[in-house]
């Protein structure tokens, strides 16, 4: 089975989970987040992005982001595609876990559908770091249609375990890794490492 997991990965935070703690380099409540990989095609601006904006809620481990529904995003005629909600989630809870650790990855995304979004619907999402577990991070979030205070198009929790850079060097493509400075030699030996 290699790495398939046999037992589905809880997003349910135990009783005994820590309460999540500010990483002091994160960006301070108020302010714009950057784009955690500029080819990203959740945050990046690149051909085919979301373009999502996220910034640093008032709590300092919050982030509130915001998703322009274009005719490029649609599934059913005029509706945003089921995925790029999927998608639009896991890059703002994504943003999210930035304030507590520097690097994660995706373990489990569970999206509840609420309602259709149209196109041309500004989607505000709030997400949330519930808990932290020695290397799992527990997220939240919910999408609204038009501001903050809007109807609900969904919600979600994520689980996200933090790793290193050598899960990059292990399993990213070289010439992107090349691209951002990273020397041939040190993605060889991390995937000789392995």
């Amino acid at each position: 089975m290699g790495n398939v997991w046999r037992v589905p990965i809880s997003i349910e935070p135990p009783a005994d989970a820590e309460p999540p703690q500010r990483n002091p380099k994160a960006p301070a409540p108020g302010e714009r987040t950057t784009s955690h990989f500029e080819g990203c095609r959740g945050c990046g601006d690149v051909p085919g992005s979301l373009r999502i904006r996220s910034w640093v809620g008032d709590d300092g481990i919050s982030v509130v982001s915001r998703f322009d529904v274009l005719d490029e995003h649609q599934g059913a005629p005029g509706l945003l595609h089921g995925g790029m909600l999927m998608t639009a989630f896991d890059d703002a809870l994504g943003t999210a876990y930035t304030q507590v650790s520097r690097s994660a990855v995706t373990a489990r995304l569970e999206t509840d559908f609420r309602r259709p979004v149209p196109v041309g619907t500004a989607l505000w999402l709030r997400s949330r770091v519930d808990a932290v577990v020695g290397r799992k991070i527990y997220v939240s979030g919910d999408a609204r249609l038009g501001d903050l205070d809007g109807e609900v198009a969904g919600t979600a929790r994520a689980l996200f375990l933090k790793v290193g850079v050598e899960h990059f060097l292990r399993h990213g493509r070289p010439e992107d890794l090349e691209a951002l400075g990273a020397s041939r030699e040190v993605i060889e030996a991390a995937r000789a490492a392995h």
